[in-house]
Protein backbone atom coordinates (compact mmCIF):
# COMPACT_ATOMS: atom_id res chain seq x y z
CA UNK A 1 0.00 0.00 0.00
CA UNK A 2 1.24 3.73 -0.95
CA UNK A 3 0.42 6.46 -0.18
CA UNK A 4 -1.59 8.00 2.97
CA UNK A 5 -4.40 5.62 3.75
CA UNK A 6 -7.33 7.00 5.24
CA UNK A 7 -7.08 6.05 8.59
CA UNK A 8 -3.83 7.83 9.33
CA UNK A 9 -5.53 11.42 9.60
CA UNK A 10 -9.01 10.24 10.49
CA UNK A 11 -11.39 11.60 12.96
CA UNK A 12 -13.76 8.21 13.71
CA UNK A 13 -17.04 8.29 16.45
CA UNK A 14 -17.45 5.83 18.67
CA UNK A 15 -20.77 4.85 18.86
CA UNK A 16 -22.33 2.42 21.72
CA UNK A 17 -25.74 1.66 20.18
CA UNK A 18 -27.63 0.69 23.41
CA UNK A 19 -27.03 4.50 24.18
CA UNK A 20 -27.11 6.04 20.48
CA UNK A 21 -31.10 6.53 19.09
CA UNK A 22 -33.71 3.86 19.90
CA UNK A 23 -35.79 3.84 17.01
CA UNK A 24 -38.25 0.71 18.29
CA UNK A 25 -39.18 2.39 21.60
CA UNK A 26 -38.07 -0.20 23.79
CA UNK A 27 -35.82 1.96 25.80
CA UNK A 28 -32.55 0.38 23.94
CA UNK A 29 -30.40 1.99 21.20
CA UNK A 30 -30.78 -0.14 17.93
CA UNK A 31 -29.10 -0.07 14.46
CA UNK A 32 -32.13 1.55 13.10
CA UNK A 33 -31.80 4.52 15.45
CA UNK A 34 -28.38 4.47 14.34
CA UNK A 35 -29.25 4.99 10.76
CA UNK A 36 -31.64 7.49 11.14
CA UNK A 37 -29.42 9.70 12.84
CA UNK A 38 -26.69 9.28 10.37
CA UNK A 39 -26.74 12.91 8.86
CA UNK A 40 -25.94 14.18 12.41
CA UNK A 41 -22.67 11.78 12.44
CA UNK A 42 -21.76 13.10 8.89
CA UNK A 43 -22.34 16.62 9.87
CA UNK A 44 -19.55 16.59 12.38
CA UNK A 45 -17.14 15.53 9.51
CA UNK A 46 -16.10 13.00 10.93
CA UNK A 47 -14.39 9.65 8.53
CA UNK A 48 -15.76 7.26 10.29
CA UNK A 49 -17.85 4.82 12.53
CA UNK A 50 -16.66 2.73 15.51
CA UNK A 51 -19.50 0.52 16.24
CA UNK A 52 -19.16 -1.41 19.79
CA UNK A 53 -20.77 -4.79 20.09
CA UNK A 54 -24.22 -5.77 18.26
CA UNK A 55 -23.81 -9.00 17.60
CA UNK A 56 -25.90 -12.01 19.24
CA UNK A 57 -25.09 -11.69 23.01
CA UNK A 58 -26.58 -12.51 26.29
CA UNK A 59 -25.76 -9.10 27.22
CA UNK A 60 -24.24 -10.04 30.68
CA UNK A 61 -21.36 -7.63 29.95
CA UNK A 62 -23.78 -5.06 27.43
CA UNK A 63 -22.69 -7.11 24.07
CA UNK A 64 -19.36 -8.04 24.86
CA UNK A 65 -20.39 -11.41 25.55
CA UNK A 66 -20.53 -12.30 22.11
CA UNK A 67 -22.39 -15.97 21.23
CA UNK A 68 -22.58 -15.80 17.57
CA UNK A 69 -19.92 -13.64 16.36
CA UNK A 70 -21.66 -13.84 12.55
CA UNK A 71 -24.69 -12.53 13.16
CA UNK A 72 -27.24 -9.39 14.97
CA UNK A 73 -28.75 -9.88 18.35
CA UNK A 74 -32.17 -8.96 18.36
CA UNK A 75 -32.02 -6.17 20.46
CA UNK A 76 -30.39 -4.06 17.97
CA UNK A 77 -32.14 -4.92 14.80
CA UNK A 78 -30.92 -8.00 11.88
CA UNK A 79 -28.23 -8.40 9.42
CA UNK A 80 -30.29 -6.94 7.07
CA UNK A 81 -30.97 -4.31 8.83
CA UNK A 82 -27.04 -3.57 9.74
CA UNK A 83 -26.39 -4.33 5.71
CA UNK A 84 -28.45 -1.53 5.31
CA UNK A 85 -27.00 1.03 7.96
CA UNK A 86 -23.51 -0.08 6.17
CA UNK A 87 -24.70 1.16 3.00
CA UNK A 88 -26.14 4.83 4.44
CA UNK A 89 -22.97 5.01 6.31
CA UNK A 90 -21.15 5.13 2.90
CA UNK A 91 -23.32 6.87 0.71
CA UNK A 92 -22.37 9.34 3.24
CA UNK A 93 -18.91 8.78 2.90
CA UNK A 94 -18.62 7.43 6.28
CA UNK A 95 -16.08 4.18 6.87
CA UNK A 96 -17.50 1.65 9.57
CA UNK A 97 -15.93 -0.36 11.81
CA UNK A 98 -17.04 -3.24 13.67
CA UNK A 99 -15.69 -4.46 17.23
CA UNK A 100 -14.63 -8.38 17.20
CA UNK A 101 -13.31 -10.03 20.97
CA UNK A 102 -11.14 -12.65 20.44
CA UNK A 103 -10.27 -13.01 23.65
CA UNK A 104 -13.33 -14.45 25.42
CA UNK A 105 -16.98 -15.59 23.90
CA UNK A 106 -20.03 -16.54 25.49
CA UNK A 107 -20.97 -19.47 27.63
CA UNK A 108 -24.38 -19.44 25.32
CA UNK A 109 -21.50 -19.90 22.42
CA UNK A 110 -22.25 -23.36 20.50
CA UNK A 111 -18.93 -24.27 21.22
CA UNK A 112 -18.55 -23.60 24.77
CA UNK A 113 -21.44 -25.51 25.09
CA UNK A 114 -20.66 -28.33 23.56
CA UNK A 115 -17.61 -28.29 25.63
CA UNK A 116 -19.31 -28.30 28.75
CA UNK A 117 -21.36 -31.19 27.65
CA UNK A 118 -18.13 -33.15 26.59
CA UNK A 119 -15.74 -35.16 28.55
CA UNK A 120 -12.07 -33.11 30.16
CA UNK A 121 -9.61 -33.77 27.66
CA UNK A 122 -12.03 -33.76 24.65
CA UNK A 123 -11.33 -31.94 21.59
CA UNK A 124 -14.42 -29.87 22.30
CA UNK A 125 -12.85 -28.18 25.49
CA UNK A 126 -9.61 -27.72 24.09
CA UNK A 127 -10.98 -24.92 22.87
CA UNK A 128 -11.48 -23.00 25.75
CA UNK A 129 -8.64 -22.98 28.51
CA UNK A 130 -10.32 -26.05 30.77
CA UNK A 131 -8.06 -27.19 33.91
CA UNK A 132 -8.46 -29.56 36.87
CA UNK A 133 -7.64 -28.08 40.42
CA UNK A 134 -4.62 -28.68 42.41
CA UNK A 135 -6.71 -30.83 45.15
CA UNK A 136 -8.58 -33.91 44.18
CA UNK A 137 -11.92 -32.84 45.51
CA UNK A 138 -11.73 -29.67 43.09
CA UNK A 139 -12.53 -26.89 45.68
CA UNK A 140 -9.03 -25.22 44.85
CA UNK A 141 -9.35 -22.94 41.74
CA UNK A 142 -6.08 -24.11 39.47
CA UNK A 143 -4.33 -20.41 39.70
CA UNK A 144 -4.49 -17.20 42.05
CA UNK A 145 -5.32 -15.05 38.95
CA UNK A 146 -7.94 -12.69 39.61
CA UNK A 147 -10.59 -11.46 37.29
CA UNK A 148 -10.90 -8.03 35.79
CA UNK A 149 -15.00 -8.00 37.33
CA UNK A 150 -13.45 -8.95 40.58
CA UNK A 151 -12.82 -12.70 41.92
CA UNK A 152 -11.24 -15.86 40.88
CA UNK A 153 -10.68 -16.29 36.85
CA UNK A 154 -11.68 -19.62 37.27
CA UNK A 155 -15.47 -21.29 37.97
CA UNK A 156 -16.38 -25.02 37.37
CA UNK A 157 -17.47 -26.54 34.38
CA UNK A 158 -20.39 -28.38 36.55
CA UNK A 159 -20.30 -27.54 40.20
CA UNK A 160 -21.82 -29.72 42.93
CA UNK A 161 -19.92 -32.90 39.95
CA UNK A 162 -18.05 -35.92 41.16
CA UNK A 163 -17.24 -36.59 37.82
CA UNK A 164 -16.41 -33.46 36.12
CA UNK A 165 -14.01 -31.51 39.04
CA UNK A 166 -12.50 -29.32 36.05
CA UNK A 167 -12.74 -25.69 35.90
CA UNK A 168 -12.95 -22.81 33.06
CA UNK A 169 -10.80 -19.49 32.90
CA UNK A 170 -12.28 -16.41 31.99
CA UNK A 171 -10.38 -13.23 32.47
CA UNK A 172 -13.74 -11.43 32.71
CA UNK A 173 -17.12 -11.98 34.12
CA UNK A 174 -18.08 -16.02 34.29
CA UNK A 175 -20.21 -15.43 31.49
CA UNK A 176 -16.99 -14.61 29.53
CA UNK A 177 -14.82 -17.85 29.07
CA UNK A 178 -11.61 -17.37 27.62
CA UNK A 179 -10.52 -18.50 23.99
CA UNK A 180 -7.71 -21.09 23.80
CA UNK A 181 -5.67 -19.26 21.08
CA UNK A 182 -2.96 -22.42 21.73
CA UNK A 183 -5.64 -24.40 19.47
CA UNK A 184 -4.63 -23.83 15.62
CA UNK A 185 -8.65 -24.32 15.30
CA UNK A 186 -9.17 -21.17 17.18
CA UNK A 187 -7.33 -19.00 14.98
CA UNK A 188 -9.32 -20.63 11.62
CA UNK A 189 -12.38 -19.95 13.27
CA UNK A 190 -11.75 -16.21 13.61
CA UNK A 191 -10.11 -16.14 10.38
CA UNK A 192 -13.72 -17.05 8.81
CA UNK A 193 -15.41 -14.06 11.47
CA UNK A 194 -12.98 -11.93 10.47
CA UNK A 195 -13.71 -12.37 6.61
CA UNK A 196 -17.59 -12.44 7.12
CA UNK A 197 -17.43 -8.98 8.21
CA UNK A 198 -14.59 -7.65 5.96
CA UNK A 199 -16.89 -9.62 2.88
CA UNK A 200 -19.61 -7.84 4.23
CA UNK A 201 -17.74 -4.43 3.20
CA UNK A 202 -17.08 -3.08 6.57
CA UNK A 203 -13.79 -0.92 6.38
CA UNK A 204 -12.48 -2.36 9.28
CA UNK A 205 -12.59 -4.13 12.98
CA UNK A 206 -11.10 -2.94 16.32
CA UNK A 207 -9.96 -5.81 18.29
CA UNK A 208 -10.87 -6.01 21.96
CA UNK A 209 -8.86 -6.79 24.44
CA UNK A 210 -5.81 -7.15 21.66
CA UNK A 211 -3.28 -7.90 24.00
CA UNK A 212 -4.97 -10.80 25.53
CA UNK A 213 -5.42 -14.18 23.91
CA UNK A 214 -2.73 -16.05 24.95
CA UNK A 215 -1.53 -16.98 28.32
CA UNK A 216 1.58 -18.29 29.58
CA UNK A 217 2.00 -22.28 28.94
CA UNK A 218 1.23 -23.90 31.87
CA UNK A 219 -1.28 -21.05 33.44
CA UNK A 220 1.49 -20.18 36.56
CA UNK A 221 0.29 -18.76 39.58
CA UNK A 222 1.36 -14.81 39.19
CA UNK A 223 4.12 -13.44 40.96
CA UNK A 224 1.82 -11.09 43.06
CA UNK A 225 -1.93 -11.54 43.29
CA UNK A 226 -3.13 -8.43 41.20
CA UNK A 227 -6.37 -6.12 42.23
CA UNK A 228 -9.73 -6.00 40.96
CA UNK A 229 -9.80 -4.07 38.11
CA UNK A 230 -6.24 -4.03 37.01
CA UNK A 231 -6.08 -7.75 37.17
CA UNK A 232 -5.28 -8.19 32.89
CA UNK A 233 -2.82 -4.98 32.84
CA UNK A 234 -1.03 -6.05 36.08
CA UNK A 235 -0.62 -9.79 35.58
CA UNK A 236 1.78 -10.45 32.59
CA UNK A 237 1.23 -14.28 32.82
CA UNK A 238 -2.65 -13.32 31.33
CA UNK A 239 -1.48 -10.91 28.86
CA UNK A 240 1.13 -9.85 26.20
CA UNK A 241 2.37 -12.82 25.65
CA UNK A 242 4.34 -13.46 22.01
CA UNK A 243 2.44 -15.44 20.08
CA UNK A 244 0.01 -12.62 19.84
CA UNK A 245 2.09 -11.15 17.59
CA UNK A 246 1.63 -14.11 14.91
CA UNK A 247 -2.33 -13.37 15.32
CA UNK A 248 -2.04 -9.81 13.98
CA UNK A 249 0.23 -10.81 11.33
CA UNK A 250 -1.87 -13.54 9.92
CA UNK A 251 -5.13 -10.80 9.97
CA UNK A 252 -3.09 -8.32 8.71
CA UNK A 253 -2.52 -10.75 5.91
CA UNK A 254 -6.56 -11.15 5.10
CA UNK A 255 -7.04 -7.16 5.49
CA UNK A 256 -4.44 -6.54 3.11
CA UNK A 257 -6.15 -8.75 0.39
CA UNK A 258 -8.89 -6.93 0.33
CA UNK A 259 -9.76 -3.69 -1.99
CA UNK A 260 -9.20 -1.53 -0.36
CA UNK A 261 -7.25 -2.91 2.59
CA UNK A 262 -9.34 -2.91 5.71
CA UNK A 263 -8.56 -1.38 8.88
CA UNK A 264 -6.97 -3.22 12.42
CA UNK A 265 -6.78 -0.92 15.45
CA UNK A 266 -6.84 -2.82 19.03
CA UNK A 267 -7.08 -2.38 22.37
CA UNK A 268 -3.98 -2.49 23.65
CA UNK A 269 -3.88 -1.41 27.07
CA UNK A 270 -0.36 -1.35 27.45
CA UNK A 271 2.71 0.81 28.10
CA UNK A 272 3.84 3.06 24.71
CA UNK A 273 6.93 0.53 24.63
CA UNK A 274 5.06 -2.36 24.71
CA UNK A 275 1.74 -1.37 22.91
CA UNK A 276 4.09 0.18 19.98
CA UNK A 277 5.49 -3.47 18.70
CA UNK A 278 1.46 -4.06 18.10
CA UNK A 279 1.61 -1.56 15.43
CA UNK A 280 4.65 -2.83 13.75
CA UNK A 281 4.62 -2.60 9.64
CA UNK A 282 3.04 -6.44 9.04
CA UNK A 283 1.10 -6.61 12.29
CA UNK A 284 -1.96 -3.96 13.29
CA UNK A 285 -2.38 -0.41 11.86
CA UNK A 286 -3.46 1.05 15.24
CA UNK A 287 -3.42 0.79 18.62
CA UNK A 288 -5.57 3.12 21.08
CA UNK A 289 -2.96 6.03 23.22
CA UNK A 290 -3.84 4.25 26.60
CA UNK A 291 -1.30 5.96 28.08
CA UNK A 292 -2.24 9.43 27.26
CA UNK A 293 -6.05 8.19 27.79
CA UNK A 294 -5.78 7.41 31.56
CA UNK A 295 -4.31 10.81 32.38
CA UNK A 296 -6.15 13.49 33.97
CA UNK A 297 -4.62 17.18 34.14
CA UNK A 298 -1.43 16.63 34.43
CA UNK A 299 0.92 18.99 32.18
CA UNK A 300 4.39 17.14 33.31
CA UNK A 301 2.34 13.72 32.40
CA UNK A 302 1.12 14.78 28.82
CA UNK A 303 4.40 15.66 28.31
CA UNK A 304 6.49 12.30 29.54
CA UNK A 305 3.48 10.05 27.69
CA UNK A 306 3.70 12.68 24.73
CA UNK A 307 7.09 11.53 24.12
CA UNK A 308 6.81 7.84 25.16
CA UNK A 309 4.34 7.57 22.30
CA UNK A 310 6.58 9.60 19.93
CA UNK A 311 9.73 7.33 20.67
CA UNK A 312 7.68 4.13 20.49
CA UNK A 313 6.08 5.54 16.69
CA UNK A 314 10.16 5.89 15.47
CA UNK A 315 11.02 3.09 16.80
CA UNK A 316 8.04 0.46 15.74
CA UNK A 317 6.10 2.40 13.18
CA UNK A 318 2.57 3.24 13.84
CA UNK A 319 1.06 6.65 14.29
CA UNK A 320 -0.65 7.31 18.16
CA UNK A 321 -4.56 7.01 18.07
CA UNK A 322 -5.20 9.67 20.20
CA UNK A 323 -8.39 9.34 22.80
CA UNK A 324 -9.63 10.53 26.05
CA UNK A 325 -13.08 9.26 25.85
CA UNK A 326 -14.69 5.45 25.68
CA UNK A 327 -17.60 3.45 26.70
CA UNK A 328 -15.48 2.72 29.80
CA UNK A 329 -13.70 5.60 31.03
CA UNK A 330 -14.93 8.60 33.27
CA UNK A 331 -15.84 11.30 31.09
CA UNK A 332 -13.48 14.15 30.91
CA UNK A 333 -15.29 16.58 32.19
CA UNK A 334 -15.51 15.14 35.24
CA UNK A 335 -12.61 13.87 35.04
CA UNK A 336 -10.60 17.33 34.73
CA UNK A 337 -12.63 18.44 37.91
CA UNK A 338 -16.02 19.04 37.21
CA UNK A 339 -18.10 21.84 36.60
CA UNK A 340 -16.95 24.91 34.57
CA UNK A 341 -13.42 24.20 35.15
CA UNK A 342 -13.87 20.99 34.13
CA UNK A 343 -15.58 21.83 30.73
CA UNK A 344 -13.42 24.14 29.86
CA UNK A 345 -10.26 21.48 30.44
CA UNK A 346 -12.22 19.44 28.65
CA UNK A 347 -13.06 21.51 25.58
CA UNK A 348 -9.10 22.39 25.61
CA UNK A 349 -8.04 18.79 25.54
CA UNK A 350 -10.23 17.52 22.77
CA UNK A 351 -8.82 20.75 20.43
CA UNK A 352 -5.43 19.42 21.37
CA UNK A 353 -5.57 16.00 19.87
CA UNK A 354 -7.74 17.01 16.68
CA UNK A 355 -4.36 18.93 16.45
CA UNK A 356 -2.13 16.02 16.75
CA UNK A 357 -0.64 14.11 14.25
CA UNK A 358 -2.53 10.79 13.65
CA UNK A 359 -6.27 9.25 13.86
CA UNK A 360 -8.39 10.37 16.71
CA UNK A 361 -11.41 8.59 18.58
CA UNK A 362 -14.30 10.19 19.57
CA UNK A 363 -16.73 9.02 22.09
CA UNK A 364 -20.44 9.83 21.54
CA UNK A 365 -21.29 13.06 23.50
CA UNK A 366 -17.59 13.63 24.08
CA UNK A 367 -18.55 16.40 21.36
CA UNK A 368 -21.44 17.80 23.52
CA UNK A 369 -19.28 18.18 26.58
CA UNK A 370 -21.50 15.65 28.77
CA UNK A 371 -19.93 15.15 31.83
CA UNK A 372 -20.07 11.77 33.94
CA UNK A 373 -23.26 11.18 35.42
CA UNK A 374 -23.61 9.51 38.85
CA UNK A 375 -26.14 7.12 38.32
CA UNK A 376 -28.30 6.19 41.42
CA UNK A 377 -27.16 2.43 42.82
CA UNK A 378 -30.47 0.84 42.35
CA UNK A 379 -30.06 1.27 38.47
CA UNK A 380 -26.38 0.50 38.10
CA UNK A 381 -26.56 -1.99 35.25
CA UNK A 382 -22.83 -2.58 34.96
CA UNK A 383 -21.28 -6.18 36.01
CA UNK A 384 -18.21 -4.74 37.17
CA UNK A 385 -20.66 -2.99 39.64
CA UNK A 386 -21.86 -6.09 40.99
CA UNK A 387 -18.53 -7.74 41.05
CA UNK A 388 -16.05 -5.32 41.49
CA UNK A 389 -17.59 -2.17 42.88
CA UNK A 390 -16.80 0.06 40.01
CA UNK A 391 -19.54 1.26 37.47
CA UNK A 392 -18.95 2.66 33.87
CA UNK A 393 -22.58 3.36 33.73
CA UNK A 394 -22.18 6.85 34.26
CA UNK A 395 -20.44 7.40 30.67
CA UNK A 396 -23.08 5.54 29.10
CA UNK A 397 -26.17 7.66 29.92
CA UNK A 398 -28.29 7.74 26.71
CA UNK A 399 -27.30 10.74 24.44
CA UNK A 400 -29.83 13.67 25.19
CA UNK A 401 -30.92 14.85 21.16
CA UNK A 402 -33.66 17.24 22.78
CA UNK A 403 -33.63 19.48 25.53
CA UNK A 404 -37.61 18.58 25.83
CA UNK A 405 -37.75 15.49 28.25
CA UNK A 406 -39.62 13.37 26.34
CA UNK A 407 -38.35 10.40 25.21
CA UNK A 408 -35.29 10.60 27.19
CA UNK A 409 -35.21 14.16 25.71
CA UNK A 410 -35.71 12.36 22.09
CA UNK A 411 -33.52 9.10 22.20
CA UNK A 412 -36.62 7.23 21.98
CA UNK A 413 -39.98 8.18 20.31
CA UNK A 414 -42.73 9.74 22.28
CA UNK A 415 -44.69 7.47 24.65
CA UNK A 416 -41.61 4.86 24.44
CA UNK A 417 -40.64 2.47 27.00
CA UNK A 418 -37.94 4.18 29.97
CA UNK A 419 -34.45 4.51 28.78
CA UNK A 420 -32.06 1.81 30.22
CA UNK A 421 -30.18 3.97 31.85
CA UNK A 422 -32.22 7.29 33.15
CA UNK A 423 -31.15 10.80 32.45
CA UNK A 424 -29.88 13.00 35.32
CA UNK A 425 -32.42 16.21 36.09
CA UNK A 426 -31.30 18.91 33.63
CA UNK A 427 -29.43 16.46 31.06
CA UNK A 428 -31.79 18.67 28.34
CA UNK A 429 -29.04 21.60 28.86
CA UNK A 430 -26.34 19.06 26.87
CA UNK A 431 -28.86 18.18 24.09
CA UNK A 432 -27.67 18.33 20.22
CA UNK A 433 -30.41 20.42 19.46
CA UNK A 434 -29.54 22.76 22.01
CA UNK A 435 -26.13 23.04 21.63
CA UNK A 436 -26.54 23.38 17.34
CA UNK A 437 -28.59 26.56 17.65
CA UNK A 438 -25.79 27.90 20.37
CA UNK A 439 -22.96 28.63 18.09
CA UNK A 440 -20.24 29.20 21.45
CA UNK A 441 -21.44 25.33 22.75
CA UNK A 442 -18.96 22.64 22.45
CA UNK A 443 -20.79 21.18 19.83
CA UNK A 444 -19.35 24.13 17.41
CA UNK A 445 -16.28 24.68 19.06
CA UNK A 446 -15.72 20.70 17.85
CA UNK A 447 -17.04 20.90 14.47
CA UNK A 448 -14.91 24.11 13.50
CA UNK A 449 -11.93 22.47 14.64
CA UNK A 450 -12.88 19.40 12.76
CA UNK A 451 -13.65 21.97 9.97
CA UNK A 452 -9.92 23.10 9.85
CA UNK A 453 -8.43 20.36 10.70
CA UNK A 454 -9.67 19.10 7.17
CA UNK A 455 -8.26 22.24 5.46
CA UNK A 456 -5.11 22.13 7.40
CA UNK A 457 -4.54 19.05 6.09
CA UNK A 458 -5.95 19.76 2.42
CA UNK A 459 -3.44 22.58 3.07
CA UNK A 460 -0.37 20.49 3.79
CA UNK A 461 -0.16 22.42 7.11
CA UNK A 462 -0.99 19.11 9.01
CA UNK A 463 0.10 16.24 7.19
CA UNK A 464 0.07 12.55 8.34
CA UNK A 465 2.95 11.03 10.28
CA UNK A 466 4.82 14.08 11.41
CA UNK A 467 7.23 13.76 13.74
CA UNK A 468 6.37 15.61 17.34
CA UNK A 469 8.55 17.17 20.29
CA UNK A 470 6.86 17.66 23.59
CA UNK A 471 8.31 20.50 26.16
CA UNK A 472 6.73 22.16 29.28
CA UNK A 473 7.39 25.38 29.63
CA UNK A 474 6.66 27.97 33.02
CA UNK A 475 3.20 27.60 34.30
CA UNK A 476 2.54 24.85 33.37
CA UNK A 477 2.11 25.78 29.46
CA UNK A 478 2.44 22.00 27.33
CA UNK A 479 3.58 22.56 23.69
CA UNK A 480 3.66 20.30 21.20
CA UNK A 481 5.61 20.84 18.14
CA UNK A 482 4.93 19.36 15.28
CA UNK A 483 7.74 19.36 12.44
CA UNK A 484 6.04 20.83 9.82
CA UNK A 485 5.66 23.75 11.59
CA UNK A 486 2.31 23.94 13.80
CA UNK A 487 2.32 23.40 17.73
CA UNK A 488 -0.26 22.64 19.82
CA UNK A 489 -0.47 24.59 22.98
CA UNK A 490 -2.20 23.85 26.02
CA UNK A 491 -2.40 26.00 29.21
CA UNK A 492 -2.44 23.53 32.36
CA UNK A 493 -1.49 25.82 34.80
CA UNK A 494 -3.36 27.95 37.08
CA UNK A 495 -2.44 31.40 34.97
CA UNK A 496 -2.52 32.98 31.57
CA UNK A 497 0.72 31.83 29.33
CA UNK A 498 2.18 33.11 26.58
CA UNK A 499 1.68 31.75 23.27
CA UNK A 500 5.03 30.64 20.83
CA UNK A 501 5.19 33.51 18.34
CA UNK A 502 3.63 32.65 15.11
CA UNK A 503 -0.41 32.79 13.63
CA UNK A 504 -2.62 31.66 15.84
CA UNK A 505 -4.99 29.38 14.13
CA UNK A 506 -7.66 28.86 16.58
CA UNK A 507 -8.31 28.03 20.83
CA UNK A 508 -10.71 26.61 22.66
CA UNK A 509 -11.27 29.82 24.42
CA UNK A 510 -11.06 33.27 23.26
CA UNK A 511 -7.52 34.97 23.81
CA UNK A 512 -6.72 37.71 26.74
CA UNK A 513 -6.87 41.33 25.60
CA UNK A 514 -2.97 41.05 26.39
CA UNK A 515 -2.76 37.86 24.11
CA UNK A 516 -2.23 35.40 26.31
CA UNK A 517 -3.81 32.20 26.36
CA UNK A 518 -6.01 31.91 29.49
CA UNK A 519 -5.43 28.84 32.24
CA UNK A 520 -7.45 25.76 30.62
CA UNK A 521 -7.68 26.19 27.53
CA UNK A 522 -5.69 25.16 24.09
CA UNK A 523 -4.89 26.55 21.04
CA UNK A 524 -3.11 25.77 17.52
CA UNK A 525 -0.28 28.30 16.62
CA UNK A 526 1.39 28.07 12.94
CA UNK A 527 5.19 28.93 14.49
CA UNK A 528 7.17 31.86 12.14
CA UNK A 529 9.57 30.38 9.74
Amino acid sequence: MTGTAWWQTAVIYEVYPRSFADADGDGVGDLAGLRQRLPYIASLGVQGIWLTPFQTSPQVDQGYDISDYCDVDPLFGTLAGFDALLADAHALGIRLLVDLVPNHTSTQNVLFQAALASAPGSEARAMFHFADGPDAAGLTPPNNWISVFGGSVWDRAHPGSADDRQWYLHLFSSAQPDWNWQNPKVADYFDDVLRFWFDRGVDGIRVDVAHGLFKADGLPDAATVPTVIDGLRSNPMAMDQEPVHEVYRRWRLIADEYDPPRLLVGEVNLEPDRAGRYTRPDELHQTFAFAFARLGWQPAEWVAVGRQLEEARREHGGDPSWALENHDLVRTVTRFGGGERGAARARAALLALLGLPGAMYVYQGQELGLPEVDVPVETRLDPMWSRGGVSRDGARIPLPWTSEAAGSHGFSPAGAQPAWLPAPEGWGAWSIDAQQADGGSAYSAFTAAIELRAELLASGVFQASESTRWRLEGDGLVLCEREGGATVAVAMGDTPVRLPAGRMLCSSAPLLPDGRLPADAAAWVLRDA
